[in-house]
């Protein structure tokens, strides 16, 4: 049969293919086809076959994912009297695993809010501080983080309604005396932290009586949580 025959024809001796590739028994005289033509047009017929699979993907080559562009999403946040702020967004990088708010806190002028969820790490940027204060993220982070992740699924502002949004107050001590370097943060905080000043903070019961609030960053998220954290510098 001519699959035999052309198996025999790639298990020949170098020798025999001197004088050609391979006959298929039975063939006529009339019928003949030269030996050369045979092996040229099962060569370029195997090159063109491997050239199809490569380019079709089905060699197993690995291919080169684009990166998922950036998520921006904004939500309408009620504040304790329940006024609705519009001007609070949050920019969602899901191939970084960041999360970056903008709050609003007058004409051009904004805090910002980062949670790097790769790193475990909240970035605090207070507007009006020439500051960064860092915080490590805890379970009910990643829960709020997570509601913002499901939101940007999804098109269109979010509107908090008034009467099911839960609002607490968390109080961070601000460590004076544990001053960070930009260079040994990772790249996202050290982006945004350049040229500013460094600070760790831990969580708090309150600043008590013998100090003083600073500052207070509310930040509202889409799962119907509003915080407002409040930042005090510890003693040294």
């Amino acid at each position: 049969m001519l699959g035999h025959g052309l198996l025999r024809c790639w298990n020949l001796p170098e020798a025999a293919l001197e004088g050609g590739c391979c006959t298929t028994s039975g063939s006529s005289d009339s019928h003949h086809i030269p030996k050369k033509a045979v092996c040229l047009s099962l060569s370029a017929s195997l090159l063109l076959i491997l050239l199809a699979l490569g380019l079709t993907g089905h060699l197993g080559l690995p291919r080169q994912r684009s990166p998922q562009p950036s998520q921006a999403v904004r939500f309408a946040a009620p504040d304790p009297s329940g006024v609705l702020l519009l001007d609070q967004s949050a920019v969602v990088d899901q191939q970084n695993g960041l999360v970056t708010f903008s709050l609003s806190a007058g004409a051009n002028q904004s805090s910002t809010v980062q949670f790097d969820v790769k790193h475990g790490v909240i970035c605090y940027q207070p507007v009006h501080q020439e500051s960064c204060f860092l915080r490590t993220m805890e379970t009910s982070d990643y829960e709020n983080v997570q509601s913002v992740l499901q939101a940007a699924v999804h098109k269109g502002p979010f509107r908090l309604p008034v009467n099911e949004t839960r609002r607490r107050t968390e109080y961070l001590g601000v460590l004076s005396a544990s001053q960070t370097d930009a260079s040994t943060l990772e790249e996202p905080l050290k982006l945004l932290c350049q040229d500013r000043s460094i600070h760790w903070t831990k969580r708090a019961e309150g600043p008590g009586k013998q100090r003083l609030v600073y500052f207070c960053i509310d930040i509202c998220f889409p799962n119907n949580i509003c915080v407002s954290v409040c930042f005090y510098y510890l003693p040294e």
